[in-house]
C-alpha cells in the first residue's frame, strides 16, 4: 500500500578493528587476550607483537594464514571508538550500517544483507566466543579487550557459517593479582557524551576475581531536525557488566560474564527534496496549497518531515560462560551463553510526509531469546599431528507482533480526521495484527586434521550441520475489513531442515623467518528463508528463497622487515556464491489481492555472483616516535547473470509486470552491495616526549577515502568522500592519564551516502498517486568538535 522505500544503509555502528594497526599491542594486552581461550600458550612474544585467536588457537597476527584485522581496547580508545558512525574510517571494504534505527548489518568484501531477509547476516558476531546479536553488541562498545575481523567465508571454526566473515568480540577480563582500573570520559559540541570505565578487584589472590565496567552514552545519532514537529534525533546508552574469573589451578581458567544494556534511540529519517503540496480540494482536481509535505530541503539541512516519531528501545540481558581445562598436549573448552533482548519500535510509516496531519502508525514487539553452547577438544601441539573436534547447539525462540495502519485514502483529499478509529468519509481504516513465531535450532559437529613440519603448516576440516527452522505468520485485520487470526504462509513453505557440510583447508609456508605465505580454500552455506510477510497470491519463488553456497580461495603474504619496522600484508581471492540471497525493494507485483494498483513490495530473491579482490596494508615506523599505517581494498562484487526482481514501465511511464509471473525479472551483472569497489584509511601518530616532564604531547590523523560510484537501483551517482580527523593531546609518560581534543569530519563534507529508490508516495484507492516531493538519504555526518579525558591505576 506504501511505495516509500525505507532506506537501507548510512548510519556506521561501533566496535570494529584496524585493519592499519598491526603492532601496537602491549604484552599485558597480549596476555591477557589470550587468557581463557582453548589455545596452546604461545612462544614468547615482543611487546609490540599482537596474538590472536581467530584459528581457535594462539597466534601471532602475522603468523595466521586468513586475511584478518586486529583491534585491542588501546586501539579503540586511541581513535574514540564508541560511536557508531566511526567503525569504518578503521578498516577499508567494511561498513557497519543501521539502515533504520533498529537493524545493525555487516557489509564485508562487497557482501551484505537486510536484516529483513530473515536469513543469518553475511558476517557472524561473536561475542567471548559465542554467538550474538549485532543489535546488541554493536550498541554498547566498553571496556573490551581485542576485535578480530575474519575477512572470508567461514564454514568450520565456529558454530554458524558465513559467506563473508566473522567478527569475535572480546571483553576484558579480571586481574587475579592487583587492582587495576580506568575511567574515560568524552564531550563533543553536538551534544554527545561517553562516560565509561572498569575496575579489576582480586577476592583470592590468584584464584579469584571480579572485574565490573559501566557506560553511559548519549548522542545525536544523525543529527537530524523535524521541521514539522520540532524533534530531533537521539540516542542514550546504559549499560553494565561484571565478570567474575576464576583460576582453581595452572590448568582450569573460567570467565562468567553478565552485561545489561538498555538503549533509547529516536532516529528520524532525513529527506531531500523539493516537497509537494499532495492533498486536493476535495471533490476537485486542484491543489490545496495550504497543505505542504514540507519546504524544499537539501542534504545539509539535516532535515526530516514526519508527523509522527521513531523510537526505537532495547533492553538486553546476557550471560556468558568460559570454560578451560589443559590436559597433557590438548585441551577442553566449553563456551555457552543466554541472550534475552526485547526490542520495542514505535514508527511513522510516512517518513516523507506524502500524507500531512496523517500518522501511518507501527508498533513492533521483536524478543530475542537465544540459548548457544558450544564444546572443543583440541591438541595444543606446536609441530607434528593436530587436530580437534567439537560440538555447537544453538537455539532462537520468541513471537515478534507487530501492529500496523494499513489505512488507505479514496481519494487525493485530506484525510478527515488525525486519529485511527474515527468514522470519515474519504478515509477505509485498516489495521493489521501480525504474529511471527520464530524457532530456529542448529546442531553441527567438526572435526579438523593439521600437521606441522617445519616450516610447512597444512590444516583441513569438515563441519556437519543439521538446520531446523519454522517461519509462519498469523495475520488478523480490524477498522473497515475485519479478519480473525489466519495463517498466511503456505504449508509447504513453513518447515525447513538443511543438513550442509562446510569447512576448508589451509597450507601455510614460512619463507623466511620475517614472511609466511599462505593459500586457502573455504565452503560456507546459509539456508533460505520464507518471507513471513509477503502479499497473498504470489509464487512459490517469491516467498521462499533458495539455500546458498559459497566457495572461496585466498592467497597472501604477510610479513615484516627492518626489525619490525615495516609490517605488511597482501592477499587476493576470488569467491563464488550459488544462489547469493538478496533483498529486493520497491518492487511492483500483479497479484490477484493487489490493492490498489501500483501496489510495491520488498521481496528477497536468489541471484548468483562472484566476488575478486585485493586487499593490501603497510606499517611503518620512520622512528621510535612516529607511526605511519595506509590500508587499502579493491573488492568487485557483482551478479552473474542472474534473473532477479525489477520494476519495469511502459510508454506512458506506468508499472506493469513483464512475463507470466507475479512480478517482473531482469537479468543482472550489477553490484551485490550498495558500495563501492575501492577504499582507502590512512593514520598517523607523531609524539614529542618532554622526560623532563614526564609527559608526552602527540598529534594524530585519521584519514578515509572512498570513491563516488554509480547505483543502478537507485539511479544515483554518489559523490567522493574524503573524510579527515584529526586529535591533538597530551599523555603522562607511565600511561597512567591523557587529555585529548579532536575533530571528526574536518573538512564538514556533507555526503549522501545512501539513497532512497523513490520519492515517498502514497496510493489512494480512487485518485491516483500521492507523491510527497521527498526521498530519504542518509548524508555524512557534520563536523564535531570534542574533548576526552582518561585515567587509569
Amino acid at each position: 500500500m506504501r511505495s516509500f522505500t525505507r532506506l537501507h544503509a548510512a548510519r556506521l555502528c561501533s566496535g570494529i578493528a584496524l585493519i592499519s594497526l598491526p603492532a601496537v599491542a602491549r604484552a599485558d594486552e597480549v596476555a591477557q587476550a589470550t587468557a581463557g581461550t582453548e589455545a596452546s600458550s604461545p612462544a614468547p612474544v615482543a611487546s609490540n607483537e599482537i596474538i590472536v585467536t581467530a584459528t581457535r588457537q594462539s597466534q601471532k597476527l602475522q603468523e595466521v594464514p586468513m586475511a584478518i584485522n586486529v583491534a585491542t581496547g588501546q586501539d579503540l580508545q586511541k581513535f574514540k571508538i564508541f560511536d557508531v558512525k566511526d567503525v569504518s574510517q578503521l578498516a577499508p571494504g567494511l561498513q557497519l550500517s543501521n539502515a533504520d534505527g533498529r537493524s545493525n548489518t555487516t557489509t564485508l568484501r562487497g557482501i551484505s544483507f537486510n536484516p529483513d531477509q530473515g536469513t543469518s547476516p553475511a558476517v557472524q558476531i561473536y561475542y567471548n566466543e559465542a554467538p550474538a546479536d549485532a543489535q546488541t553488541v554493536f550498541t554498547a562498545i566498553y571496556d573490551i579487550q581485542q576485535i578480530e575481523i575474519l575477512r572470508g567465508p567461514q564454514g568450520l571454526l565456529r558454530g554458524l557459517s558465513a559467506p563473508a566473515g566473522s567478527i569475535t568480540i572480546t571483553t576484558r577480563k579480571p586481574k587475579f593479582d592487583t587492582v587495576e582500573g580506568e575511567v574515560q570520559a568524552t564531550a563533543t559540541d553536538r551534544g554527545g557524551f561517553n562516560v565509561q570505565g572498569g575496575v579489576s578487584l582480586p577476592i583470592i589472590q590468584d584464584k579469584l576475581a571480579l572485574r565490573v565496567a559501566g557506560l553511559v552514552d548519549g548522542n545525536r545519532i544523525n543529527h537530524v531536525t523535524d521541521v514539522t514537529n520540532g524533534l530531533r534525533s537521539r540516542s542514550r546508552t546504559e549499560s553494565g557488566r561484571v565478570t567474575l574469573g576464576w583460576k582453581p589451578n595452572s590448568d582450569v581458567n573460567v570467565n562468567l560474564t553478565y552485561q545489561y544494556l538498555t538503549a533509547d534511540n529516536r532516529q528520524l529519517q532525513q529527506v531531500v527534496g523539493t516537497g509537494n503540496t499532495p492533498y486536493n480540494i476535495p471533490d476537485t482536481n486542484i491543489p490545496d496549497t495550504t497543505v505542504r509535505s514540507g519546504p524544499p530541503l537539501t542534504a545539509s539541512d539535516y532535515a526530516a518531515v514526519q508527523d509522527g516519531i521513531f523510537r526505537s528501545i532495547n533492553d538486553t540481558h546476557l550471560l556468558n560462560l568460559t570454560a578451560d581445562w589443559s590436559l597433557a598436549n590438548s585441551r577442553i573448552s566449553f563456551v555457552g551463553a543466554h541472550q534475552y533482548s526485547k526490542l520495542k519500535i514505535s514508527r511513522d510509516l510516512d517518513a516523507a510526509n506524502a500524507l500531512p496531519g496523517y500518522v501511518m502508525f507501527s508498533d513492533v514487539v521483536m524478543p530475542y531469546n537465544v540459548n548457544t553452547a558450544e564444546l572443543r577438544w583440541a591438541s595444543t601441539n606446536r609441530s607434528g599431528l593436530t587436530w580437534g573436534v567439537g560440538a555447537f547447539y544453538y537455539r532462537q525462540t520468541g513471537t515478534t507482533t507487530v501492529h500496523q495502519d494499513g489505512s488507505q485514502l479514496l481519494t487525493q483529499a485530506a484525510p478527515d480526521a488525525l486519529v485511527f478509529g474515527s468514522t470519515t468519509p474519504n478515509l477505509f481504516q485498516v489495521a493489521s495484527f501480525t504474529n511471527v513465531p520464530v524457532q530456529s535450532t542448529t546442531w553441527s559437529f567438526n572435526g579438523n586434521l593439521g600437521y606441522i613440519a617445519g616450516p610447512v603448516r597444512i590444516e583441513a576440516g569438515l563441519r556437519y550441520s543439521i538446520l531446523k527452522n519454522i517461519q509462519t505468520t498469523q495475520l488478523s485485520l480490524s477498522g473497515d475489513v475485519t479478519q480473525p487470526p489466519t495463517e498466511i504462509i503456505p504449508p509447504e513453505l513453513q518447515r525447513n531442515v538443511h543438513k550442509p557440510v562446510t569447512g576448508g583447508v589451509t597450507v601455510d609456508v614460512r619463507l623466511s623467518p620475517q614472511t609466511n605465505f599462505y593459500v586457502s580454500y573455504g565452503h560456507a552455506y546459509r539456508m533460505g528463508t520464507t518471507g513471513v510477510a509477503t502479499p497473498a497470491g504470489i509464487s512459490n519463488d517469491l516467498v521462499q528463497t533458495q539455500p546458498e553456497q559459497t566457495d572461496s580461495i585466498e592467497a597472501g603474504f604477510k610479513g615484516t622487515a627492518f626489525d619490525r619496522a615495516v609490517t605488511y600484508s597482501v592477499s587476493a581471492f576470488y569467491q563464488k556464491i550459488n544462489n547469493y540471497i538478496s533483498r529486493f525493494d520497491a518492487i511492483y507485483y500483479d497479484a490477484p489481492d493487489a490493492q490498489p494498483q501500483n501496489a510495491q513490495f520488498a521481496f528477497n530473491y536468489n541471484g548468483d555472483a562472484t566476488i575478486k579482490g585485493v586487499e593490501a596494508q603497510i606499517g611503518v615506523k620512520p622512528m621510535r616516535d612516529w607511526d605511519f599505517n595506509v590500508a587499502a581494498s579493491y573488492t568487485r562484487a557483482r551478479f552473474k547473470n542472474a534473473m532477479v526482481p525489477c520494476n519495469t514501465l511502459d510508454a506512458n511511464g506506468n508499472f506493469f509486470v513483464r512475463g507470466p509471473g507475479n512480478v517482473s525479472y531482469c537479468k543482472s551483472n550489477g553490484r551485490v552491495s550498495e558500495t563501492p569497489d575501492f577504499s582507502l584509511t590512512a593514520n598517523t601518530e607523531l609524539r614529542f616526549p618532554i622526560e623532563s616532564a614526564g609527559v608526552t604531547p602527540y598529534i594524530q590523523a585519521l584519514f578515509v577515502y572512498t570513491p563516488g560510484f554509480y547505483s543502478e537501483r537507485v539511479d544515483y551517482h554518489y559523490q567522493n568522500r574524503e573524510n579527515l580527523n584529526l586529535f591533538v593531546g597530551v599523555r603522562a609518560e607511565d600511561a597512567k592519564w591523557e587529555l585529548s581534543g579532536f575533530v571528526r569530519n574536518l573538512l564538514n563534507q556533507k555526503r549522501i551516502t545512501n539513497r532512497g529508490q523513490g520519492t515517498g508516495q502514497f496510493n489512494t484507492i480512487l485518485g491516483g498517486v500521492i507523491d510527497s516531493g521527498y526521498r530519504g538519504v542518509n548524508v555524512t555526518n557534520p563536523r564535531e568538535f570534542g574533548v576526552t579525558l582518561s585515567h587509569r591505576w
